[in-house]
């Protein structure tokens, strides 16, 4: 376990630290939904180290298939990334195939379950990756430190050169308290939301079926089954994203246009483009997160101030 900075550097020291490290080839795998911690770092290797990148194509529910990745893992296949789930569409990936497939031709793989750390089961012996990093603030722990699970015998090339902290992993003084914060978010908070999990799953379905029955246009993005407990998503035809979050910013509901790294930014979210809506369609995503199953009066509240601003 080696402690970072955040969820971004433990990317960055799992996907750079390794490909580096492990001279196997310059060939990457991944897909077109990643967060940008992992997919600027895979851009980086090409553009800084030759390594040639792979992006395979994802469902229209944001889904990659095993088949695909293990038929597109090669002699020099050095690592593949996907994430356990997704922080935009919620859509849970198989990561423990992904994980056979490339152990099966000796490549290395790295998960990012930043999104995943809290709802849902997140085992690193049973995925089978050889990486897997997250983020303390996702469990409602401190902002600003992360952790890379990196196999115990993998050699890493590290991101920080100096003192030789973190078995050499990563140079200088650690940040005691972020690590100590860490540690009770995982120790009280995560217990807690893995009893709440099918309570989320219950609120999220109900809150995805209501808007279904209320508002037929609207297009749920990422996979309906196969996704986060507390993540909710869609775009919404015809009508103005940034005017819903508006509104529901003014009732006191917090939420989001898709990631919040991409927040001030007028693009169309990469993610919602690679399921295949256009980009006048991605522009109108509202994304919805809860670490607690909602209550009565809060879903109301939240159905009421979204279909009334739909409305208007």
């Amino acid at each position: 376990v080696v402690f970072t900075a955040g969820g971004t550097e433990a990317a960055n020291l799992a996907i750079r630290g390794l490909a580096l490290a492990n001279p196997r080839g310059r060939h990457l795998v991944t897909v077109p939904t990643e967060h940008p911690a992992v997919l600027e770092t895979i851009a980086a290797l090409g553009r800084l180290h030759g390594f040639e990148i792979t992006v395979l194509p994802v469902s229209d529910t944001g889904l990659v298939d095993p088949a695909a990745v293990a038929d597109a893992l090669r002699p020099d296949s050095t690592l593949v990334s996907v994430a356990l789930g997704n922080n935009e569409i919620g859509t849970v990936q198989p990561v423990a195939e992904i994980a056979a497939a490339a152990r099966a031709v000796g490549a290395l793989s790295h998960s990012d379950a930043v999104q995943a750390l809290g709802q849902v089961p997140v085992d690193f012996a049973a995925l089978g990756v050889d990486a897997l990093t997250c983020s303390a603030h996702k469990l409602s722990g401190p902002k600003g430190v992360g952790a890379a699970l990196i196999r115990r015998q993998l050699p890493r090339e590290p991101l920080i050169y100096g003192g030789g902290q973190e078995r050499g992993s990563r140079s200088g003084t650690e940040n005691v308290a972020g690590i100590v914060g860490f540690a009770a978010a995982v120790g009280r908070v995560l217990p807690e939301r893995a009893a709440q999990r099918e309570a989320l799953r219950a609120s999220r379905d109900r809150l995805i079926a209501r808007v279904a029955e209320a508002w037929p246009d609207a297009r749920l993005t990422g996979d309906p089954e196969q996704r986060l407990p507390g993540h909710v998503s869609w775009v919404f035809p015809g009508v103005s994203g940034e005017s819903i979050l508006v509104a529901l910013d003014a009732a006191g509901i917090s939420a989001s246009s898709g990631s919040a790294c991409a927040a001030g930014h007028d693009e169309p979210s990469p993610a919602l483009l690679a399921l295949g809506i256009e980009p006048s369609l991605a522009q109108t995503a509202l994304r919805l997160t809860f670490h607690e199953p909602l209550d009565a009066d809060t879903e109301d509240r939240v159905l009421a101030t979204l279909l009334g601003e739909l409305r208007r």
